[in-house]
């Protein structure tokens, strides 16, 4: 009997982990397939393995609970303190935060979102991701909380050598700031030559050229997004967005929207409550 407990015990300490691994498994193709509530099911809250808590704050922020995944990214970061993404995420969500609070707490809370992005790309300098946050933030951020357009040229610089696409995203986006907007569609032509497989690179300059009043060229260019992108939701929905924007074809938005909201997305598409959103603003 002792040697069949010890036999069983032996099989069970390799089952059990297995078994974890595999719900951690499912729970990330879950999340991956926005299906928030069903990953966090799977998941052990008061696990102490950092991939898992990260994949937890990535649910929470995905679920718009930014206090409870700041805590959870915490934690990550803290199993794991050499890992940017974890850094990466806990800036994003400090951004979140400090996005949505009070006169007082904003400040403050911007001023971590810029420690935690910066801290990311000094443990990843080469982080794509990490670099394009500290870009956006120094881009935006008003001096006294650490912004400044010198800080973000030369970011852009650091982007231009790892991602030369993304480099030129980021000229267009100081060009944009300093309202120079022949060189901000030279940038952004630039970036849809260097990446002619990334759809978001077309929809960067279709996007552009809307809000330049540039509506014949903007459809062009969004015609050329569905030609080569064709079924993509990312273009039904940059398109639809447009079109509300601007009020006009609202029948083609609101059937592009509903396309949207029947089909599958990724964590890296805007959430479906966005298209619900324009939905009604559509008519619909």
């Amino acid at each position: 009997m002792r040697r069949f407990l010890i036999t069983v015990g032996a099989a069970l300490s390799v089952l059990i982990p297995l078994a974890h691994a595999r719900d951690l498994d499912r729970a990330e193709e879950l999340y991956q397939r926005t299906d928030y509530a069903s990953a966090l099911a799977l998941v052990d809250k008061h696990s102490h393995d950092p991939n898992e808590l990260n994949l937890i704050g990535r649910i929470m922020f995905m679920s718009g609970d930014f206090n409870r995944a700041t805590e959870f990214f915490a934690k990550a970061l803290d199993a794991d303190p050499r890992n940017s993404n974890n850094a990466l995420w806990l800036g994003r969500t400090y951004g979140r935060r400090a996005e949505t609070a009070n006169f007082f707490q904003a400040p403050g809370l911007a001023q971590k979102t810029k420690r935690y992005f910066e801290l990311a790309v000094e443990l990843n300098p080469r982080s794509s991701a990490a670099l394009a946050d500290l870009f956006d933030y120094y881009l935006e951020a008003p001096g006294f909380l650490g912004g400044g357009y010198e800080k973000a040229l030369r970011v852009a610089d650091q982007i231009a050598v790892i991602n030369p696409a993304e480099g030129y995203f980021a000229r267009a986006q100081l060009a944009q700031k300093k309202q120079d907007y022949s060189n901000a569609e030279d940038a952004l032509r630039r970036a849809m030559d260097a990446a002619p497989r990334q759809v978001g690179r077309v929809l960067d300059l279709a996007k552009f050229l809307a809000n330049q009043g540039r509506t014949k060229e903007s459809d062009a260019v969004f015609a050329k997004a569905e030609r080569e992108f064709p079924n993509s939701p990312r273009v039904w929905f940059a398109k639809a967005n447009v079109l509300v924007k601007q009020k006009r074809n609202l029948h083609e938005a609101r059937e592009l929207l509903q396309r949207y909201l029947d089909s599958p997305v990724s964590p890296d598409d805007p959430p479906k409550a966005d298209a619900e959103r324009l939905l009604r603003q559509a008519g619909a």
